[in-house]
C-alpha cells in the first residue's frame, strides 16, 4: 500500500512540532509484540467492524501520486472471495481461518507492475483485524515474472500479525507480518487526532503509523488511516477516490 499528501504531511509535521501527539520519550526502547493470543479470537471476515479497516465485499479505494518521477496509483478492492488458512497457533491449537481476499493493483506512468491479493480476518472479541498472509504477482512487460513478498501463515512457521487494531492506543508496537526471512513488517502509533484533507473532503479523528521491518534496517513507511475509509495515506501516495456502496 502506498500515498502522497502534502496536506497530510504539513499536519503531521505541525504536530511533532507541537509534541501535541506522539508518543514519550522511551518508547522507542521497546520490543514489538509478537504474541496475540491467537486462541481466544474467533475470526471471521466480513463488515466494518473496524473504524480503519473494511472487509465488506465492493469497498474500493485508490491512491495515487508521485514516486520519484514516476506517477503512481493503487487501487484496493475488497473481494467477495475468500482464502482458508490453517496454522498451528503458538498456543499449540489447529485453527482453520476463513481469510477474506482484498486486492491491490499496482501501476507506474499507467503500466501494472505489481497485483497482490492479501488475506485478512478479524478477531470477533477485539474488532483487530489480523493480517494472514498475501499472494503477490510482479509484473514485467505486461508478463509475471517473480511472485516476491508472498507468504501464508500456517506454512514454514509463518505466524499472522495485526494489520490495524480498532482501538488505537498511542505507543502500541507490534508485527503485522511474522514470516522471516520472506516478510516482517511491523507497525508503531506515532499519532492521533489528525484532521486530513483528502479525495475532496476532510477526514476527522485519524490516526498515523511508522512501519519498519528488520529486513530492511533504516528503512520506514507513513501510513495514516482515517475512521469509515481506512487507508488515506502511505508515504507518497493519498487517497483520490473511493467507494462505500
Amino acid at each position: 500500500m502506498t500515498t502522497q499528501g502534502t496536506q497530510v504531511f504539513r499536519s503531521l509535521r505541525t504536530l511533532i512540532l507541537a509534541g501535541a501527539i506522539f508518543a514519550p520519550a522511551g518508547v522507542a526502547a521497546q520490543t514489538f509484540t509478537t504474541d496475540f493470543d491467537l486462541d481466544r479470537c474467533t475470526f471471521a471476515a466480513f463488515g466494518r467492524h473496524n473504524p480503519y479497516f473494511s472487509l465488506k465485499p465492493g469497498d474500493r479505494s485508490t491512491l495515487s501520486g508521485e514516486e520519484d518521477g514516476t506517477a503512481v496509483e493503487v487501487k484496493i478492492t475488497v473481494l467477495d472471495r475468500f482464502k482458508v488458512i490453517t496454522l498451528v497457533t503458538p498456543g499449540g491449537a489447529t485453527r482453520r481461518v476463513r481469510a477474506r481476499v482484498i486486492e491491490e493493483r499496482e501501476t507506474d506512468d499507467g503500466d501494472l507492475i505489481e497485483v497482490s491479493r492479501n488475506w485478512f480476518a478479524r478477531c470477533v472479541e477485539t474488532n483487530d483485524v489480523f493480517y494472514f498472509g498475501e499472494d503477490v504477482d510482479i509484473i514485467e512487460g505486461g508478463q509475471v515474472v517473480r511472485h516476491d513478498g508472498s507468504w501464508e501463515a500456517g506454512k514454514n512457521g509463518a505466524q499472522p500479525g495485526i494489520v490495524i487494531p480498532a482501538r488505537f492506543l498511542l505507543g502500541s508496537r507490534y508485527y503485522q507480518e511474522q514470516a522471516l526471512p520472506v516478510a516482517a513488517d511491523r507497525s508503531e502509533h506515532v499519532g492521533m487526532s489528525l484532521d486530513v484533507a483528502a479525495a475532496g473532503t476532510t477526514f476527522h479523528k485519524c490516526v498515523a503509523v511508522t512501519e519498519t521491518s528488520p529486513l530492511t534496517p533504516g528503512e520506514e513507511e507513513s501510513k495514516v488511516y482515517c475512521p469509515g475509509v481506512g487507508l488515506v495515506k502511505d508515504d507518497t501516495i493519498t487517497l483520490s477516490d473511493f467507494d462505500r456502496p
